[in-house]
């Protein structure tokens, strides 16, 4: 079996790359076929887990030709990848790999980034110039590839940012040399909603050489408003000029229920009917793991709102501070901004005060970095004090699945009391009891096991480990007394939508052999 490779490029970042790309892989699922999604490269905050496996190298390169054996089914190992192919892998009906994602990019700073090969943190790819991390990392990606193709009657890829910035295409190992190594039938997208549409993709093909030109099948409009009949001539001229016909023109869709990849969401999402909670998200630079925050959008009742500054939290009954990929730092944001004092203030009133992971960090006593793993060397740093709570950053990540219990809550998540829940844990902090104030007798309540979550005397600040809690339907459940859609009902629209809206019989001809 060698799967067709059918990829998804872009004009630029956000015009629609990864919900096509997870549209594809649910329509293509649905004709029967096996089907699986593959990024080379993704530069993302938002990860999740796939279960461990076998063997690990821990902290640094696999070594010399140790890339062959990946593509045997007793060498997949577990570990992060990015969540677009997280979704994309359930969306195919598949189990998500670490092969879909080869190379994962967490930034930490605006010139650092921490890499994550094959699902696991890599030191030595981490401080490596970027310009010379693609040669040492292509045989991987190759090979990751090479063996999905080897499992599966479809791959869909993603590409990157755009295929045509010339500045990067000699080091390229997300875009147009993924296409030409597995002579994938691309389609290039762009979102008309910006305006400049016609220009964008005949520009993109234009930059490219003859030979990748050539594997550019159909051009898609995403994010069309009006009468689409008003765009006449420009497909047909465009057509004439490159010979790449039109193939879709997909009408803007604000509601399509995947989470966003590359940013915060529209900063105060309305929910369906009168508000009756508001939700403020702290969103502080290095902001991880936002797209577990999707669900709420779809909760009757429930506002969200993107916090930056102290305005932003006025009038919330919820505050929430979430992941982070650089903890130390962002706390210092948060001081800069003046959000610190409204957190500590909404706390004193009594207000509903939720940390996820590092939001869990940020709320207690202390962070203490002896390994040196927050970035820029700020990693020691006092706390909100919010919770008597000291963290401290091991030199080991811990990542994993994890299916626990609530035991008894009190005050505002009282409600969490007994409810079994599952989620995942990505995170460097260990974080316990303040031995000092524990001995004075001022403890935190643990409320989940080896803990995971930390629940303060008053009961209205609640601390947690555990990513993906709103994703659980039981969670939605105990504390709104409401359901989101389940994400299958969210890929079949997608797969209806892109089947609505494609020229007919060419989705069908992208994976035909002959």
């Amino acid at each position: 079996m060698t799967a067709v490779c059918v990829m998804v490029l872009g004009t630029t970042s956000g015009a629609g790359k990864s919900w096509l790309t997870t549209a594809l892989c649910r329509h293509y699922a649905r004709q029967g076929l096996k089907v699986a999604p593959f990024k080379a490269q993704n530069m993302s905050n938002n990860a999740r887990v796939v279960a461990p496996t076998l063997h690990r190298w821990r902290g640094s390169l696999p070594p010399e030709g140790a890339d062959a054996p990946w593509g045997g089914p007793a060498a997949h190992r577990g570990g992060e990848i990015g969540s677009a192919q997280y979704f994309q892998a359930l969306a195919a009906r598949a189990e998500p790999d670490v092969r879909m994602n080869p190379l994962l990019l967490k930034p930490e700073a605006d010139t650092r980034s921490q890499v994550v090969l094959m699902g696991e943190v890599s030191r030595e790819l981490s401080d490596m110039p970027w310009r010379g991390r693609s040669e040492k990392v292509w045989p991987h990606i190759t090979a990751a590839l090479d063996a999905l193709r080897a499992e599966n009657d479809v791959v869909v890829i993603e590409g990157a940012g755009s295929p045509a910035e010339i500045n990067l295409h000699s080091s390229d190992i997300v875009n147009m040399r993924v296409a030409r190594h597995a002579q994938a039938r691309c389609l290039l997208v762009t979102d008309i909603d910006r305006g400049g549409a016609f220009a964008h993709l005949y520009g993109t093909w234009a930059l490219l050489p003859a030979d990748e030109r050539a594997l550019i099948h159909g051009f898609v409009l995403n994010k069309f408003r009006g009468d689409a009949a008003l765009l006449a001539p420009g497909p047909q001229m465009l057509q004439d000029l490159t010979g790449v016909p039109v193939v879709a023109t997909l009408p803007m869709w604000w509601q399509h229920g995947l989470p966003e990849e590359d940013g915060v969401f529209d900063d105060k999402t309305r929910a369906a009917g009168a508000v009756t909670k508001t939700i403020a998200v702290m969103a502080y630079p290095r902001i991880s793991n936002l797209d577990e925050f999707q669900p709420l959008k779809n909760v009757p009742g429930v506002r969200l709102v993107w916090a930056r500054t102290p305005a932003d939290c006025a009038g919330a009954d919820w505050v929430v501070l979430p992941g982070s990929k650089a903890t130390a730092a962002d706390l210092a944001w948060l001081r800069t901004q003046g959000l610190d004092r409204a957190v500590a203030d909404h706390a004193a009133m009594g207000g509903a005060v939720l940390g996820i992971c590092g939001g869990l960090q940020m709320l207690g006593e202390a962070l203490i970095d002896t390994h040196g793993i927050e970035p820029m060397n700020l990693g020691n740093a006092p706390g909100l004090g919010l919770l008597p709570l000291v963290t401290a950053f091991d030199a080991e990540k811990t990542v994993r699945h994890t299916h626990t219990r609530f035991t008894e809550l009190v005050g505002c998540w009282a409600a969490l009391s007994g409810v079994a829940t599952q989620g995942y844990e990505i995170h460097h902090g260990q974080t316990a009891q303040h031995p000092a104030m524990a001995a004075a007798g001022d403890v935190a309540r643990p409320v989940l096991p080896n803990g995971l979550a930390w629940q303060n005397g008053a009961g209205n600040v609640l601390g947690v480990y555990l990513h993906g809690l709103f994703e659980d339907p039981q969670v939605l459940q105990a504390l709104f007394g409401a359901s989101a859609p389940t994400l299958d009902s969210v890929f079949n629209g997608l797969a209806d939508f892109i089947e609505q809206h494609t020229e007919p019989g060419v989705l069908k001809a992208l994976i035909q052999t002959n």
